[in-house]
């Protein structure tokens, strides 16, 4: 690893590290009194596998274009999944900071359920600096390892990306 290539590694690392660590908090850690409820976020699950299609869709199109070699119309999309998967972030994080708990699951699958759902917990916590590294792969020439490393993060992150939406459609 070239010396820019492993400070950059390292600070993706720090950086994944910091927001896995600030979403568990949101999420899990103490709030002000009264946060709870104080902002309607009922149509945000919505918005999340809204978000969660569009960034599935975006990755099989960007998969399509690098396959046709259409490497600026890849790395666009690219950008844009990432960019997508960015604000479901944000309002992810949003939505459980001001709704307490997770919402149970009710349905007759409840095997399939916690499968998909403790399959993706893990990978969506990894898929964070995976995707990250990749692009920096891409984004700075080093192809030859953007390949090797996109070859592993594209299926988790389509993964990732498609059980959000089912979870989703399984809760609501």
């Amino acid at each position: 690893m070239k010396t820019n290539e492993s400070f950059w590694f390292r600070i993706i690392i720090i950086l994944s590290m910091v927001i896995v660590s600030a979403v568990a908090f949101l999420i899990f850690g103490p709030r002000p009194e009264r946060i709870e409820g104080s902002l309607d976020v009922s149509a945000l699950p919505l918005l999340n596998a809204v978000l969660n299609g569009i960034s599935s869709v975006l990755l099989v199109v960007a998969f399509i274009f690098i396959r046709q070699k259409k490497i600026d119309l890849h790395r666009r999309t690219m950008l844009t999944a990432f960019g997508i998967s960015a604000m479901f972030l944000v309002s992810y994080v949003t939505y459980h900071w001001y709704m307490r708990g997770p919402k149970l699951y009710e349905g007759e699958w409840t095997t399939l359920y916690y499968v998909i759902l403790l399959t993706h917990i893990p990978l969506a916590v990894v898929i964070l600096p995976m995707a990250m590294v990749t692009l920096n792969r891409g984004w700075s020439g080093l192809i030859e390892k953007h390949k090797r490393i996109a070859r592993i993060t594209l299926p988790i992150w389509l993964y990732v990306s498609v059980t959000g939406v089912l979870i989703y459609l399984m809760l609501y």
